[in-house]
């Protein structure tokens, strides 16, 4: 059985970290922290914020309907509110078939 290398989770993300992951400057991450509700980062005692997966997922909502969608902020805070619900569960979704393009992409190169 080959060697299959485990999935690290991490608990904690630093800003740097997560502007990368998301390719954006770090004003614009702080701004949807006072933007949004559902960000809640947590701080250390130097003031760097610390972001929980939880935040990263919400994080990619937010981008999902203003980058994607065409959300103005205002409508993305209210669709957040009222079908937050069914936005995390559609998040999922993504997430689960953008790992399978990943997948099958990788496949295809290897034949």
């Amino acid at each position: 059985m080959p060697y299959k290398e485990r999935e690290i989770n991490k608990m904690y993300y630093t800003m740097g970290e997560v502007t990368e992951m998301f390719g954006v400057n770090a004003s614009q991450i702080r701004f949807y922290e006072k933007e949004f509700d559902v960000l809640q980062p947590k701080k250390n005692k130097k003031g760097n914020r610390l972001f929980t997966p939880e935040d990263i997922d919400n994080l990619k909502i937010i981008f999902h309907l203003v980058d994607d969608k065409g959300f103005t902020l205002k409508g993305a805070k209210e669709h957040l509110k009222n079908n937050s619900g069914e936005v995390k569960e559609n998040q999922k979704i993504i997430a689960s078939l953008e790992k399978l393009k990943d997948f099958l992409l990788k496949l295809n190169d290897e034949i």
